[in-house]
């Protein structure tokens, strides 16, 4: 005799079994968001199905973002662990369910203590390492403010989801206060994301595609300006002129000389500098414009010699600034003891806030709200302005950099193009 059980079709049919040891030790301390993705992605490991972070999160109507910490959280904890096959992709894995009753009471049948394992080993590394100090030190005098909730520790997981260098993470929080004056750890958390996704581990490799994408930003925009359009380019246009100087190895002078055979049109577009252009490199006849090529392009020109001189702007002012800092230093003794406490207390609510122990970080908080006040009252009362320490910038709308937060240029910058013989 044999026995035979219907099998459930429906796979919203079947029960999925969740330890009473992840309720009673994990749930009760655990983020909402990281309990529910936990739970979802059970229920597709029981049924044996796959799920990637990106289903997951349109199911849960969460950010992609917020999935991956879910999982460096539970890691963390012991609760689950990701197998990587490519060791170069951080971003996909297999996630194993960790069997938490063997772990609590495996062969020994001692309980795990409390605290244990709530950092993998190779962040436990990183949080001894004097550089993360650092780290954490040159980011908070970015932002001017202490870190908050889990900031520390997602830098942390940055650091090991994406394998890129801790410099890269101090550049993308400089790029988002100078660039686009937002450094709400969302924010820049969405810019690391982005820069991991195209492969960039070093600043050299960003600044490098940065400094592509501004001087193309600039032909765009000066290309447009010619055909009497003030909006930015849609991505179909960008894909027609990046044709120009990629393929077709055109400057600039002469994709405005073709820009101007627009003029007796009714409607003038992209599409018609086009096919001019492609008939010129055709080596059809016309009034062409003759432009030498002498090996130098327009993009590299101008351009170069103003963000250089943006550059030697913020490095002028950076130092002015780090003279006036020691200026009050020396003037008042006390406020470099108050900027070394902030920074001590910065670095023990970034480790308790890591360790899951908070409950000193209130008590902290107020400790460096105090501070703050006491060292407003002092520049104050020995002559100096409050902002006395920071960087003052020659443009307060741009920080020197030469772009708005909108992505426009500033007014800065067609000055900075006039001076050096460029009118846009």
């Amino acid at each position: 005799m044999s026995f035979k059980r219907e099998k459930i079709q429906n796979y919203y049919l079947h029960d999925t079994p969740v330890e009473n040891v992840f309720i009673n030790e994990y749930l009760i301390d655990a983020p909402g968001d990281y309990v529910k993705v936990y739970l979802f992605a059970l229920m597709y490991a029981e049924l044996r199905m796959s799920m990637t972070n990106d289903s997951i999160a349109k199911q849960l109507s969460m950010e992609v973002e917020d999935v991956l910490k879910a999982w460096s959280y539970w890691e963390a904890k012991g609760v689950i662990k990701r197998h990587f096959s490519d060791p170069e992709d951080r971003f996909h894995y297999k996630v194993e369910f960790s069997n938490l009753k063997e772990q609590i009471y495996g062969k020994n049948g001692k309980t795990k203590k409390d605290g244990d394992d709530t950092i993998p080993a190779s962040l436990a590394g990183l949080m001894n390492d004097q550089e993360l100090r650092k780290l954490y030190s040159r980011i908070e005098q970015i932002t001017g403010r202490v870190f908050e909730g889990k900031e520390p520790s997602a830098i942390l997981e940055w650091l090991g989801d994406y394998g890129i260098d801790k410099e890269l993470v101090v550049y993308a929080y400089e790029y988002c206060e100078t660039k686009r004056k937002n450094t709400k750890f969302n924010y820049v958390a969405a810019v690391v994301k982005e820069w991991a996704g195209r492969g960039f581990k070093t600043v050299a490799q960003i600044e490098e595609y940065l400094a592509e994408n501004d001087n193309r930003h600039y032909l765009y925009k000066r290309i447009l300006k010619s055909l009497g359009f003030l909006r930015n380019a849609t991505e179909e246009e960008k894909r027609i002129m990046d044709t120009w100087f990629d393929e077709l190895g055109l400057q600039l002078e002469e994709v405005l000389s073709a820009c101007k055979k627009t003029s007796g049109i009714s409607n003038p577009n992209i599409n018609y500098v086009n096919t001019v252009l492609k008939a010129w490199s055709n080596g059809e006849k016309g009034d062409r414009r003759e432009v030498p090529r002498n090996g130098s392009s327009s993009s590299n020109h101008p351009i170069s010699e103003v963000l250089r001189s943006f550059e030697e702007e913020r490095n002028k002012n950076e130092l002015e600034a780090e003279e006036r800092r020691e200026e009050v230093f020396r003037t008042v003794p006390r406020i470099r003891e108050i900027e070394e406490e902030l920074r001590r207390l910065s670095l023990s609510i970034s480790r308790e806030m890591l360790s899951g122990n908070k409950s000193g970080i209130e008590e902290k908080k107020k400790a460096v709200e105090t501070l703050n006040n006491e060292r407003a009252y002092l520049l104050t009362d020995n002559n100096f302005r409050t902002d006395h320490m920071e960087i003052r910038y020659t443009c307060k709308t741009c920080n020197d950099t030469g772009t708005l937060e909108s992505g426009e240029r500033c007014s800065c910058f067609i000055d900075k193009l006039e001076q050096y013989g460029k009118k846009v």
